[in-house]
């Protein structure tokens, strides 16, 4: 269980974080940018989630989302270490293979697409596109993570598969897709 009684700890001052090891490491590492951007993301759906109380489903998936990245953020500040003390949180299959089913589940109710859309719309809409590009930065951090330091292959798998459920999840706030934007290609020339 996590207790937090202190907040301000002047720990971090120089410029240092610990990871869930207790291993000392730079605010600026590889690691630590990726789990700074999974809480972007998971700060990002936040504010969608202002925008999905009448969409009770879209709701639902979205907060299970926000819980599940919290795992993802423990299971990146968590090392691949043979000595570990403990079971670390890990993200596990069956949290990807839910994400591809939330994403077949919403995208079934929408129109295919006969053009690549803009973002915006509805307010929720607009939000979930701006998690996406988020994701999409989140996803990059953490393969490059991957690059220097072993990490769990799930986490790729669950940032990639929660990008598309980003984007239905923006067409399906956008009056399941009859809202969009849809880019008129070189219409400004």
């Amino acid at each position: 269980m996590v207790r937090l009684d202190k907040i301000v700890t002047k720990a971090g001052d120089g410029g240092k974080t610990r990871l869930v090891t207790g291993e000392p490491v730079s605010k600026a590492s590889a690691r630590v940018a990726a789990y700074g951007a999974v809480d972007e993301v998971n700060s990002a759906i936040g504010v969608a989630r202002l925008h999905t109380n009448a969409k009770p489903t879209l709701d639902a998936i979205l907060e299970r989302v926000q819980n599940d990245l919290f795992d993802l953020g423990a299971d990146l500040a968590t090392p691949h270490a043979p000595d570990l003390k403990f079971e670390p949180l890990r993200i596990q299959p069956s949290q990807v293979d839910r994400l591809e089913a939330e994403v077949d589940q919403l995208n079934e109710q929408l129109e295919p697409l006969t053009s690549f859309i803009l973002p915006g719309g509805s307010p929720a809409a607009a939000h979930l596109h701006l998690a996406r590009a988020i994701a999409r930065r989140a996803e990059r951090d953490i393969v490059a993570l991957a690059d220097v330091e072993e990490i769990s292959p799930d986490a790729i798998k669950f940032m990639n598969r929660l990008s598309d459920l980003l984007f239905v999840a923006a067409r399906y706030a956008n009056d399941q897709g009859k809202a969009d934007l849809l880019w008129k290609p070189g219409a400004n020339r």
